[in-house]
């Protein structure tokens, strides 16, 4: 009892709640209808032959046919009207696709019953170095295809056991019903709803299984170097509220230089009484000292 109170308590039973395992649930559920249905079939049906001679006439021929299907080995024995009766056997041998759907199907359910248990109480050692969901993937892979041959195969093979028990067409086989006078005709024919039924699980088995191949493929981790994944967002720096806050204080000389519009830049002088204004330079007497013009450049400044 602890044993059982560890195991729930170390289950990862929230698998159930995702598409990887609720659709390995379905799996499970769905392929023990599928051999439940084709294996445990058992039919019927029911003859009656009317001779001319009443004491010789059976109306009540009852033919009994179940699984494998093997119904080349299923007899019956039918009136000739003319003296004994005679053994007859149905045709053809169709257990080799029935066994095969009844095969893959239980496979399956063994399967998926073991995967269940690993995905709750061995979620560890399932996603250990990946081996997990790359084995799980093949397999379901595997029986996906196996599913697809199974069921189509199977489908067929049901076609010819309906075929092959159709009261109309057994009646071909007994000799009193060619003889003009004689009666022939089908009081109960086979039941076949529960072998339609375990086709269509066998299809709907199929597309479970391929279904859940992508869930399992994303578990590999293969989809990982084809994810895109969005560009790291970049915070912006916020902006100054003015040039007077800090950090951008500017120092008033610029780089360290001197200001080449300040008071310690080049200021000629004007003013000065030498350069222009000497009277041995341009100030002379006889040549630009006319009447009436300033004598110096300073004094017109």
């Amino acid at each position: 009892m602890e044993v059982a109170n560890q195991l729930v308590a170390t289950g990862e039973f929230r698998v159930f709640k995702v598409p990887l395992g609720f659709i390995k649930v379905l799996q499970w559920v769905f392929s023990i209808f599928a051999f439940a249905t084709c294996g445990s079939y058992s039919g019927e049906f029911r003859l009656s032959v009317d001779c001319k001679n009443k004491t010789e006439s059976d109306l009540n021929i009852e033919v009994e046919f179940d699984y494998p299907f093997r119904l080349h080995q299923v007899y019956f024995d039918a009136p000739t009207c003319r003296g004994p009766e005679e053994r007859l056997f149905l045709v053809g041998d169709y257990s080799s696709s029935a066994q095969f759907f009844v095969t893959i199907a239980v496979f399956a359910f063994l399967y998926s019953l073991a995967a269940l248990v690993t995905y709750v109480f061995f979620q560890a050692k399932y996603r250990e170095n990946n081996k997990g969901p790359i084995i799980d993937f093949v397999v379901t892979a595997v029986f996906a295809f196996l599913w697809l041959v199974s069921s189509s195969a199977w489908a067929k093979g049901l076609s010819d056991v309906k075929t092959a028990t159709d009261p109309e067409r057994v009646m071909t086989l007994i000799k009193a019903c060619k003889i003009e006078g004689n009666k022939c005709s089908e009081k109960h024919g086979p039941v076949m709803s529960g072998l339609n039924t375990s086709v269509v699980f066998g299809f709907l088995n199929l597309v479970l299984w391929v279904g859940n191949l992508w869930f399992v493929f994303k578990e590999t981790g293969w989809t990982a170097p084809f994810m895109r994944h969005p560009p790291p967002s970049q915070e912006k720096q916020p902006a100054p509220e003015s040039f007077g806050a800090p950090g951008y204080v500017q120092e008033p000389q610029g780089y360290g230089q001197p200001d080449p519009y300040s008071q310690g830049g080049y200021q000629p002088d004007y003013g000065q009484q030498e350069g222009y204004g000497q009277q041995g330079g341009y100030n002379q007497g006889g040549e630009y000292n006319q009447q009436g013009a300033p004598t110096s450049f300073a004094n017109q400044m």
